[in-house]
């Protein structure tokens, strides 16, 4: 586990090699492979999604009686990173990117309800993906962008909310940099056969300061950056994953439900 971390990481640095030049009017890419909608991956013509003001940020969501909370703003016990520990600051209730590497749950989960409410720094500093950049990944592989997408012109894939790489979300729903934003993901996690193949993909819902932004999307694969995403087999279940871009973004309020989405079949069937 250790061991795949520091390989995240490692890509995520490599990534932030390639991000696009500061003040680009443009942001994006013009000679990244094709997604099946058409558009490039992380295409710099694609169109943005409209700006939707959300509703004013507000206290803490409370966890419901049966969901399980991974962040209860004191500790970091169920967290694993670099050298098998998790080595975020933790201050204030939250916890805070701070360069020790990205971090995930000891735990695993497959389909779930997932609550993450995040706080982009302030003043902002840096723009297009340089600002206020993280990730919320399911199964460690599967991205929610966590990016300060507030008069912060980027590729449309790449902007808060999007399925990193793969889909804009409908709107731009991003509150100021410093105010407490909420992400609340359905997921479900991709169904593979006995030869390994996708059976079903995985499909996301996300909402995000209260607005729908992703309504059941379904992946091509798992999130990379300049390239199309592929599947790969694995199991049932898989950490949640929190990413170390280098910007010193916060969490607080984590908190999931796992989901049982199997359907008996009818009396007689």
């Amino acid at each position: 586990m250790t061991t795949s971390l520091a390989i995240v990481s490692a890509a995520a640095a490599l990534a932030t090699a390639f991000l696009v030049a500061p003040q680009d009017p443009q942001p994006g890419y013009r000679d990244t492979p094709r997604l099946p909608d058409g558009w490039r991956v992380h295409d710099a013509e694609r169109p943005r999604p409209p700006v939707v003001e959300p509703g004013p940020a507000g206290a803490p969501v409370p966890p419901p009686k049966d969901a399980i909370v991974l962040f209860d703003g004191t500790s970091l016990a169920g967290w694993t990173g670099r050298d098998d520990k998790a080595q975020w600051r933790i201050a204030d209730g939250a916890m805070q990117v701070n360069g020790t590497g990205d971090i995930q749950t000891r735990d695993e989960f497959g389909d779930c309800q997932l609550h993450v409410e995040w706080c982009a720094p302030s003043p902002a500093k840096g723009d297009s993906q340089g600002r206020g950049n993280s990730g919320v990944f399911l199964f460690g592989r599967y991205e929610v962008q966590v990016l300060d997408s507030y008069d912060n012109p980027t590729y449309a894939d790449g902007q808060a909310a999007s399925l990193y790489g793969q889909k804009p979300p409908l709107v731009n729903a991003c509150r100021k940099p410093g105010e407490w934003q909420t992400y609340d993901i359905a997921f479900r996690a991709p169904r593979f056969g006995a030869d390994g193949n996708v059976v079903t993909p995985a499909r996301v819902t996300v909402v995000h300061n209260g607005l729908v932004v992703q309504l059941d999307e379904a992946m091509i694969g798992a999130s990379t950056h300049r390239a199309v995403g592929k599947y790969a087999p694995h199991g049932d279940k898989g950490p949640i994953r929190l990413q170390d871009h280098g910007d010193p973004v916060r969490f607080r309020n984590l908190w999931i439900r796992p989901l049982d989405t199997t359907r008996p079949a009818p009396a007689g069937k």
